[in-house]
């Protein structure tokens, strides 16, 4: 019987378990479309599998507690008054996306950028305006209204991140601490290890 040793799924895809899924109206999740601030984050289509947080945007909603998940799929012909999104929510599911490297803001504007992210360090859905299109993740606990920001999870290995990762692999040197730049901001594409972090720590 063949074996493997690495695991390759779809592109937003790094591990194929832990799965919870849950089904959402596509008007509860955010940074959507319109579900989002001035700007555009990402929108819900074929071969898009943004992370999002589902609920309230506002502190007196609950955020930033809100359930955060990957979207896996969603119904035909989706509309924001009846579509549903089918979300996996599952605490140390991996995926791979984009993240801004934005740390923190001032005067609605981001200020302040991670220059060299590490294994496990916390990554947020980010509904500010600063984030490019089609990322709604950053590296600020905050948005640029001075909100929490509800936690994804935190900043992982690619598979071809191990050192010497498996017999056949890439056999990749070390990469973290990762380098990215340090006085604008940019969006890079990494894998994080979903976790409902606010929700866990209250």
């Amino acid at each position: 019987m063949t074996t493997f040793s690495e695991f390759y799924g779809h592109g937003y895809e790094t591990s194929s378990i832990p799965l919870v899924i849950v089904d959402v109206h596509e008007s509860d999740i955010w940074p959507i479309a319109d579900n989002s601030g001035p700007g555009t984050k990402d929108a819900i289509a074929v071969g898009l599998h943004p992370v999002v947080a589902v609920g309230g945007r506002a502190a007196p909603d609950g955020r930033p507690m809100n359930v955060t998940g990957v979207v896996i799929s969603f119904t035909a012909g989706l509309t924001t008054a009846t579509g549903r999104v089918r979300l996996n929510i599952a605490d140390g599911y991996i995926v791979k996306n984009y993240v801004s490297n934005i740390y923190g803001y001032n005067g609605n504007a981001a200020n302040a950028w991670e220059a060299a992210p590490v294994i496990g360090q916390p990554v947020f859905v980010d509904d500010s305006n600063d984030l490019g299109a089609g990322c709604t993740l950053s590296m600020s606990e905050v948005n640029d209204a001075g909100v929490l920001n509800p936690m994804a999870g935190v900043i992982w290995y690619c598979q071809d991140e191990y050192v010497d990762s498996a017999q056949g692999g890439p056999n990749a040197s070390a990469d973290f601490p990762l380098s990215w730049t340090s006085d604008a901001t940019a969006e890079y594409l990494v894998c994080i290890l979903l976790a409902n972090g606010w929700r866990e720590f209250a």
